[in-house]
């Protein structure tokens, strides 16, 4: 079986042209993640077993095609293929917690254990000269930040894509044939827990709040783990100026000599600083007249013209230029590549406005996220619940209490949430949907949410917690929630309902 004696010597294996044939490889999870590690190891002529307790029958198919193992086992112990397997490497997909069965029979016995992000970070010279990363955490904001910064990268004409937790496996695009000057990787804290050792060219923290702490066992641990993108950073760290985590986490970083630190936040920018003058984006970090003087990079107007004014847009579009002015790129450049880009579905994203405006921001999957969108609006009729996480809901509630006209609870969690409102917003008229079918559930919240709106209101589905308790990811459950509002405006002969779903691109990204 696997042990210290039995595993290779990992340190070697550090490049695409590493000898890789015959390492024994377990890998849990076969899910996108889990995929792309099996085909990528068994083109490097790895000996990979593919272990999971339920799988999509196609790529359990394709599995074998690329020569990988299968097996479907209970995981509530090492089941007994993966110990005759005796794989010298576990490579886990992010859902794995650290503390599960499998993973501590790894650690008694010796083996390693690396997430995807190690492995594509070893293997990014298939094509040559590798690709910078350019790397991006935090707890909410990370998918917009990606995309604009992908997007400014590329139109100040990098070869460069968005990959990571964004959906597209960091895997798939290290062995991109015609290869890349640049990845924007969006990072999860779960990733960045089996990742050591990555350099990237810049890095972002843009903001940590409770979350996930049922996954990392304590806020410390979540915190750890965003702080890791920091390590061995080259050219820029850049920090959230209204969260002295972020700054903290670079303080902490050992980083590469020269390495600078890069604020940005919504106030008049210092000297190293992305920020906002008299309604303008500003850059005083990547000038040499930094002392003295500021590049005009767009206005608040321009980002309000693409649906990008809202306060935490504004944070992502103020950190992702940091990253942008780091890699090089001109701020007219920058101001073109915001005037074309289109926020993502799900994220703050208007479905129907009339006498009552409902908003889908189904993407708001803590309440830190959810806070940043209650607080863009003045009166309020609030869907939320869900899988809430290990996380406290209570504070949200007793923040934006009075701009609430209403609160409709979904998901199977409602009692933390209903007892918060008992609690912190007694005044506020609370309905509860529990809906057997969970099919229902949308439909039902939209109808009460329509029963209690007065003209001026928002309705905001911001649920402040995941979704797979009711729904197969939050983008299901925003697109439910879309369908449910057309479909009592429709029914609303009074209403004037617009639809505005098609100006936005979809998503793929799950909770």
């Amino acid at each position: 079986m696997g042990g210290p004696d039995a595993v290779r010597d990992l340190d070697t294996l550090t490049s695409w042209h590493a000898d890789w044939s015959g390492l024994r490889v377990g890998v849990l999870g076969l899910g996108v993640t889990g995929f792309a590690v099996a085909d990528t190891l068994t083109e490097l002529g790895a000996k990979v077993l593919v272990v999971a307790e339920s799988g999509d029958p196609d790529q359990i198919n394709l599995l074998d095609v690329i020569g990988a193992g299968w097996l479907a086992a209970d995981l509530s112990a090492p089941p007994a293929g993966l110990v005759e397997h005796a794989p010298e490497l576990l490579v886990v997909s992010p859902g794995f917690h650290p503390d599960h069965p499998v993973l501590l029979w790894a650690a008694e016995q010796g083996i390693p254990v690396w997430g995807d992000i190690e492995l594509a970070w070893r293997l990014r010279d298939k094509t040559g000269t590798p690709a910078e990363w350019i790397a991006i955490t935090g707890t909410n904001g990370k998918t917009t930040t990606t995309q604009l910064t992908a997007a400014m990268l590329e139109a100040g004409g990098a070869r460069v894509t968005a990959c990571g937790n964004i959906g597209v496996p960091v895997l798939d695009a290290i062995r991109d044939p015609a290869g890349f000057d640049a990845l924007v990787v969006e990072l999860s804290s779960y990733q960045l827990h089996y990742a050591n050792g990555l350099s990237p060219y810049a890095s972002v923290v843009l903001n940590v709040a409770h979350d996930h702490l049922d996954w990392h066992g304590s806020f410390e641990a979540y915190r750890a783990s965003k702080g890791k993108v920091y390590a061995n950073t080259k050219v820029a760290c850049v920090y959230n100026l209204e969260d002295d985590t972020t700054r903290e986490l670079v303080e902490e970083a050992d980083v590469v000599e020269g390495c600078r630190a890069i604020g940005f936040g919504p106030g008049v920018p210092g000297p190293s600083d992305i920020g906002i003058v008299e309604d303008i984006v500003c850059d005083r970090a990547f000038l040499e007249q930094r002392q003295t003087s500021a590049l005009e990079i767009a206005t608040l107007a321009d980002l309000a013209t693409v649906n990008l004014s809202a306060p935490h847009l504004v944070a992502d579009v103020l950190a992702a230029t940091a990253l942008a002015r780091a890699w090089g790129v001109k701020p007219r450049v920058i101001r073109d590549a915001l005037l074309a880009f289109h926020v993502d579905k799900h994220r703050t994203q208007t479905v129907a406005r009339g006498d009552v405006h409902w908003v889908d921001d189904s993407k708001a999957t803590n309440p830190h996220a959810a806070d940043a969108s209650l607080g863009a609006f003045d009166s309020v009729v609030w869907i939320v619940g869900g899988l809430l996480k290990g996380v406290d809901i209570a504070p949200l509630v007793e923040k934006h209490a009075e701009r609430l006209r209403a609160a409709v609870v979904i998901g199977v969690e409602r009692e933390p949430v209903l007892a918060a409102f008992e609690r912190h917003a007694p005044q506020v008229r609370v309905v509860e949907v529990d809906a057997a079918d969970t099919g229902e559930v949308m439909p039902s919240a939209v109808r009460l949410a329509g029963e209690v709106a007065r003209p001026g209101d928002v309705v905001l589905l911001a649920p402040a917690a995941a979704s797979m308790d009711q729904f197969v990811s939050y983008s299901d459950r925003g697109d439910r929630f879309a369908r449910a509002v057309r479909e009592l405006v429709a029914d609303d002969e009074g209403g004037s309902g617009r639809d505005d779903d098609s100006a936005q691109p979809p998503s793929a990204q799950t909770d």
